[in-house]
């Protein structure tokens, strides 16, 4: 990994475009009820906070294996997310 800065904006832009999805999920369906993509909008944001204090922990041992780490839950999370915009 090359920086925090690479991984917050990793985290930034993936998850960006996973409400970038949504919305155009309701562009393209205007007469479908939002509640289920407003959840998700939601919940992306929640995961995007939470993706960022654990970049931002200080007592960290191992800082490569504890990045590496979020970056894999960066990916999980991202999946499970689209996953769930497919369905919609």
């Amino acid at each position: 990994m090359a920086s925090v800065k690479n991984l917050k904006q990793d985290i930034n832009y993936v998850l960006g475009d996973v409400i970038e999805e949504v919305y155009s999920w309701e562009l393209l369906n205007p007469d479908a009820d939002t509640k289920k993509s407003t959840a998700i909008i939601d919940e992306t944001i929640s995961l995007f906070d939470s993706l960022i204090v654990k970049v931002n922990e200080k007592n960290v041992v191992n800082k490569k294996a504890h990045f590496k780490t979020v970056k894999s839950d960066l990916e999980g999370v991202a999946l499970s997310l689209l996953e769930k915009v497919n369905k919609l």
